[in-house]
């Protein structure tokens, strides 16, 4: 009996199913312990009144209610975060389609332009390099420096104007396009040449062969591009964070940040969760949006 009961042991596992079940048991915790769990808990306290030292309080949606009729900063930060992420995104993706394109051509100093070009991506979302950007911008920064010498003086604070300061968030932003650069450079190299030559016989201008074959065989990729950067420049955290802290007048102040500011320092961590789930849904909606409108523009073979 005993010997039957080790032989069906071995046999199981043996199994493949008991092999992937085995393997993938790690991550299956994790996800249960550090994300289903406090997504869990997260829902719940967006009902709640909490604040971390004391027992949550059921409150139904107060949180939520309180949200759209009586905080201006919350709508506030909706619009600069919709401003930052639809501006900030459409230029990341042009210039990483351009560099892209520049780098195609393969020659002996590619390999080194295109580790270069994509380092931003690297350490762009560092603090010391949001500390560096903080710098460069100051009024005795670099950019002020620079326009002494061609003979403008000035002292001009790009931090501390509400028509500029969002705009140094957005360039650093748009200077960290690496990643999508060489998911261009990657879907251009599986465009076949044999297209080109037949354009070329054509007649076709390398102007026409873009907009008449690369363009079109790239919306793919540039769909899939959108679509990550833009949940990206909805979650930007750091740039505003260390920078400007959401000043002035909250003209820089992201969503995420204020979320941050709700939980940790003003210690409403019941309504930073309802913030927390009204952006999850918000860019959920938008995602839903994109992939409504995929069918109209983005080339697919065969359909």
């Amino acid at each position: 009996m005993k010997e039957k009961k080790r032989e069906s042991f071995r046999h199981f596992m043996n199994r493949e199913s008991t092999a992937g079940f085995v393997f993938s048991l790690p991550f299956s915790i994790g996800f249960l312990m550090f994300m289903v769990v406090p997504m869990g808990l997260s829902l719940y306290y967006s009902f709640c009144d909490y604040n971390i030292l004391a027992p949550p309080v059921f409150v139904g949606m107060k949180n939520y209610i309180k949200m759209f009729t009586d905080d201006p900063v919350f709508l506030k930060t909706i619009g600069v975060t919709f401003y930052f992420a639809f501006v900030s995104v459409p230029m990341r993706l042009v210039f990483a389609l351009i560099v892209a394109l520049i780098l195609f051509r393969t020659t002996k100093a590619t390999a080194f332009y295109r580790a270069a070009y994509y380092l931003p991506s690297i350490i762009g979302g560092s603090v010391a390099v949001a500390i560096l950007w903080k710098r460069i911008f100051a009024t005795d920064g670099v950019v002020n420096q620079l326009l002494r010498i061609i003979g403008i003086k000035t002292s001009f604070p790009w931090l501390g104007n509400v028509n500029t300061a969002i705009w140094t968030l957005i360039i650093l932003a748009v200077w960290q396009f690496g990643s999508s650069m060489l998911i261009f450079l990657s879907s251009l190299k599986q465009i076949p040449v044999t297209l080109y030559e037949a354009a070329r016989v054509d007649g076709a201008n390398r102007f026409s062969q873009f907009f008449k074959i690369t363009l079109p065989l790239l919306t793919p990729t540039i769909f899939f591009n959108l679509v990550m950067q833009t949940i990206n420049g909805f979650l930007a955290f750091t740039q505003c964070f260390i920078i400007t802290q959401g000043k002035p007048l909250n003209s820089t102040l992201f969503y995420t940040v204020y979320m941050y500011q709700q939980s940790f320092e003003f210690y409403n961590t019941g309504y930073g969760a309802a913030l927390a789930w009204v952006m999850l849904g918000i860019i959920g909606l938008i995602t839903l949006i994109l992939f409504a409108t995929k069918k109209f523009w983005v080339y697919t073979e065969g359909v």
